[in-house]
């Protein structure tokens, strides 16, 4: 979209164009206000049209003169930039003029208004220009089109809500990790609060510049969507892995399921990529667009449904295996069930069931909102506290090596053994259980293998007692 706060713009060559399209702002119904600056070095008429844009933008069967029949003057809907009409503040010769001034914007309730430069009949445009419009004074509104109230607040809001989630799981992280149940899963759901906390700082500091001067640094909002499509990866990316029972009730993935996640997650970072690429080189700043109203935008969609699938399938496979698992799994499908179907059915509901002057602000609370609840609920269910039933881990990070290690771990050291919940070991607030820190709750074949191969390798150990147990604590320097 072309510059529409005050910010002078080189010369502009627009010839041999004879009408064309330079900005849309929704302006408030009592505080709408267009301030300008034209250095014309042609005679032409600046447009302002309301209702009748879909009459003639991307009307090819139009020419300059039928366009410029829709509009109304006497609703003030044209300025003639010529020393003849007093209101365009045109002064000059006939080589050049400089037209300084403004128009207020009144209407029953928020409105688009579109502004083109039309010369019909003539060789075209040139000109330099300047235009700033604006909603008011206040700070929070002046240089905000109507659709974009609220978005600066909101992201100011779920920056503070989402950086408490990000503290309090890493207030939990320290917990776990001190119980050795900080996992691999877990440490993905902390980046992916803690890229959405960057991500939101990055769109602040973008719609704070904005406030300030009606220009902003579009890097800085580049920077905030691609760091919110990395957060949402990484979030996808972990539910599908537990769905698959990683770090719950198996140590890896095998290898056909990460050959599958690998080009999965790729199609879906490629998509991405499509539509970030689409939505700035084709995206027509003459029509009020939203993202997912691409194909890349369907695509993603469709990503996110098959995602769904492969999510269904692999907790039900988990279950199947691990029934003893449902207090963590059927609350865990159950919610992100909801998350699934809620980002195409908003996209669909953007598309098709909200006005175009008010999208872009319904959207972005509405995904934000999506986003904070995926985080609070999975906080919410992985707290490391003895009255939470649904806590997923049991296995301790320093047991998953001798796992791997055994000698059966290419089919055994897949899995866990079966066990039900790793909270019947917070004994405390903060000390953890040490005589089971390092101890498997059910001793399975392959590790009764280690502890009798450990137990013939070491000498010391042999006269230690006969009974596996001892023999464990002896062999990890802990006295029974």
């Amino acid at each position: 979209m072309p510059l529409r706060s005050l910010h002078p713009l080189p010369l502009v060559p627009l010839s041999p164009q004879d009408w064309v399209f330079l900005t849309r702002f929704c302006f408030l119904s009592d505080f709408g206000r267009l301030d300008f600056r034209f250095l014309v070095y042609c005679l032409c008429g600046v447009n302002l049209s309301l209702s009748q844009w879909p009459a003639v933008y991307k009307r090819p069967d139009k020419d300059c003169y039928q366009k410029e029949a829709v509009l109304r003057p006497e609703n003030n809907q044209v300025i003639n930039l010529t020393t003849r009409y007093t209101w365009s503040g045109c002064v000059g010769d006939e080589e050049v003029l400089s037209c300084v001034g403004g128009r207020s914007f009144r209407s029953v309730r928020e409105r688009w208004w579109y502004i083109a430069l039309s010369k019909c009949g003539g060789e075209g445009l040139q000109l330099e220009y300047e235009m700033k419009l604006t909603n008011g004074q206040s700070f929070w509104t002046q240089h905000f089109s109507a659709d974009e109230f609220g978005i600066l607040e909101t992201d100011i809001t779920f920056l503070v809500i989402f950086s408490l989630v990000f503290i309090l799981s890493c207030y939990f992280a320290y917990n776990l990790k001190g119980r050795q149940l900080l996992h691999t899963t877990y440490k993905m759901f902390m980046t992916a609060a803690g890229v959405e906390v960057l991500s939101l700082l990055f769109h602040c500091i973008y719609w704070g510049l904005y406030a300030r001067d009606g220009v902003g640094n579009g890097s800085l909002k580049i920077m905030g969507k691609l760091l919110f499509s990395v957060s949402f990866l990484v979030f996808l990316l972990m539910l599908i892995l537990l769905g698959k029972g990683f770090t719950v009730t198996r140590a890896r993935i095998s290898h056909s399921g990460s050959v599958k996640l690998s080009i999965y997650m790729t199609v879906y970072t490629i998509t991405y990529i499509i539509l970030f690429i689409y939505e700035a080189e084709f995206f027509d700043p003459g029509e009020v667009l939203y993202a997912y109203d691409s194909p890349a935008g369907y695509g993603l969609m469709g990503l996110q449904l098959l995602a769904y699938v492969w999510f269904c399938y692999a907790v039900l496979i988990s279950l199947k295996h691990y029934p003893e698992k449902q207090p963590f799994y059927i609350p865990f499908f159950t919610a992100y069930t909801l998350w699934f179907f809620a980002v195409p059915v908003m996209a669909l509901i953007a598309n098709f069931g909200i006005p175009r002057w008010a999208r872009e602000k319904i959207v972005n609370g509405i995904q934000l909102g999506i986003h904070l609840y995926a985080h609070i609920v999975f906080l919410a269910i992985t707290r490391p506290s003895a009255a939470n039933k649904n806590f997923p881990y049991h296995v301790r990070t320093s047991q998953i090596g001798i796992l791997l290690s055994s000698p059966k771990a290419g089919v055994a050291g897949e899995s866990f053994p079966h066990h039900a919940y790793g909270n019947s070991s917070f004994l405390g607030d903060s000390q953890p259980n040490f005589t089971e820190l390092f101890s498997i709750q059910s001793v399975t074949l392959f590790i009764s293998a280690v502890v009798t191969k450990c137990f013939y390798k070491t000498p010391s150990l042999k006269t230690q007692g006969a009974n596996n147990s001892s023999v464990e604590f002896q062999w990890l320097g802990k006295t029974p």
